[in-house]
């Protein structure tokens, strides 16, 4: 079997006629339902990766030494993305077989009660090894969430969108990693302020990770009001719950016949992740700790350069409608390739301002690769198996480049003390992308099947 099947192979058919048509006002109800989840799910994330950061370590992993404590922090956070995929075949199974808005649902759910219990855990001062034990565990149910989150929230918004907007309504849930990183700083920096260093570190840091619980209500609110996919249709399902049918383990399947795809949809989001990851998370340890950098001034360049990336998203979402998927996402790879090692650069100015107009370039030329991405991975795959196949292509990449990039910078930074190797890494992960997308097909002309 082809590993990187043709337009024409039944991967995806040309006429729009054949894609069911979603009601006038449905999709954007569906897109912002999907935004609200994926923000919440993110915020819970971005507090998790800023928590750990600062307080984390010392509070769940006591050592004297500063690295190694990071580094355990660190690791719980690599922790979360090796489980991602376990939830990628748990909600992948659930999406692709009984429905994109089940699996949705049930994915909110279980990170909801895993961020509130973290705010609620005791640490090693009082519980001793059971604290950090807690912790892991509490960690991997964030990433089995997360593993079915991203790509039932693109594809909910993709398979409801109107012809020739698929990028676009696709994009909107992507916005979601850059405002709930947003959201994680409104509340951690006035907590900061109010609390104080000592008391932040003390008790206040669980004050976000409680909070969680009234945006989950939320969220769970509104996901539950919204319809199902057009495209997951009697017969897809009866097609997906026959005996003899290969999709009643979509994953196995995915891997049986798309092995190609899968690759270079991993290889295509990999430099992406690194680039989030590494500035969200990992500088706003480092900054501090290594170069003597002000921790509110690392927090306000990420929420500023967040800020800019979440504003090109859709803009960048119609170009790829207008031109192709492929173009605008190329531009994003080349520019990463060539700013990587000047954005990290800029860290070693110690210049608020410097540092700042990096970060927004930076995460403004990753808007270009990102935003397009939410249509581009589910076009690879048929409808029977694109739950899985998208939710796989992400999940992978943000775990190979994203999850292990803190752990991974710590170990480079800790051999070569220079902010530079972070820009060296990141621009080869995505100059890996920029390979792999150069291998790939365009996929703007090519419709759903249902």
């Amino acid at each position: 079997m082809p590993e990187l099947p043709s337009p024409a192979a039944p991967v995806i058919v040309s006429s729009p006629r054949s894609t069911p048509g979603p009601g006038p006002t449905k999709a954007p109800r569906v897109a912002a339902a999907s935004l609200v989840g994926t923000t919440i799910e993110y915020y819970d994330f971005a507090v998790y990766g800023t928590a750990s950061a600062l307080v984390l370590g010392p509070a769940f992993f006591p050592s004297g030494n500063a690295t190694v404590s990071s580094l355990a922090a660190f690791l719980t956070f690599a922790a979360a993305f090796v489980a991602r995929p376990l939830g990628v075949a748990l909600f992948g199974t659930i999406g692709d077989r009984l429905g994109r808005r089940r699996a949705l649902v049930a994915s909110l759910l279980l990170m909801g009660v895993a961020t509130v219990g973290v705010g609620l855990l005791p640490t090693y001062e009082t519980a001793g090894l059971l604290a950090p034990v807690l912790l892991v565990t509490l960690r991997l149910l964030q990433g089995v969430s997360m593993g079915g989150e991203w790509g039932g929230a693109v594809l909910l918004a993709a398979e409801h969108a109107p012809p020739g907007r698929r990028a676009l309504y696709a994009s909107i849930p992507n916005i979601g990693p850059s405002l709930g990183f947003l959201l994680s700083s409104a509340v951690i920096l006035p907590t900061l302020d109010i609390a104080g260093r000592d008391g932040f570190t003390d008790w206040a840091w669980r004050i976000p990770f409680l909070l969680s619980a009234v945006l989950v209500v939320v969220g769970l609110w509104v996901r539950t009001t919204v319809s199902e996919s057009p495209h997951f249709t009697p017969q897809t399902r009866a097609r997906a719950q026959e005996p003899a049918s290969t999709s009643r383990f979509p994953l196995g399947t995915l891997l049986a016949r798309y092995p190609g795809r899968l690759l270079l949809g991993i290889g295509a989001a990999l430099g992406g992740s690194a680039v989030y990851y590494l500035t969200i998370v990992y500088s706003l340890s480092y900054g501090p700790k290594e170069l003597g950098i002000p921790q509110n001034t690392m927090l306000t360049a990420a929420s500023v350069g967040a800020a800019a990336g979440m504003a090109v998203t859709l803009p960048a979402a119609r170009l790829a409608d207008r031109i192709g998927r492929r173009p605008v996402m190329l531009a994003g790879a080349v520019g990463c390739v060539v700013w990587a090692v000047p954005m990290y650069a800029s860290l070693s100015s110690r210049d608020p301002w410097v540092i700042t107009g990096a970060y927004t370039v930076g995460l403004m030329l990753l808007a270009l690769m990102f935003s397009p991405v939410a249509a581009f991975l589910p076009e690879l795959f048929p409808a029977r198996l694109r739950y899985t196949g998208a939710s796989a292509a992400f999940i992978l990449a943000n775990t190979l480049g994203g999850g292990f990039a803190p752990l991974i910078a710590t170990w480079l930074n800790s051999q070569w003390e220079s902010p530079l190797v972070l820009g060296f890494y990141t621009g080869g992960l995505c100059l890996l992308s920029l390979l792999c997308l150069l291998a790939l097909p365009e996929t703007r002309d090519h419709e759903f099947d249902a």
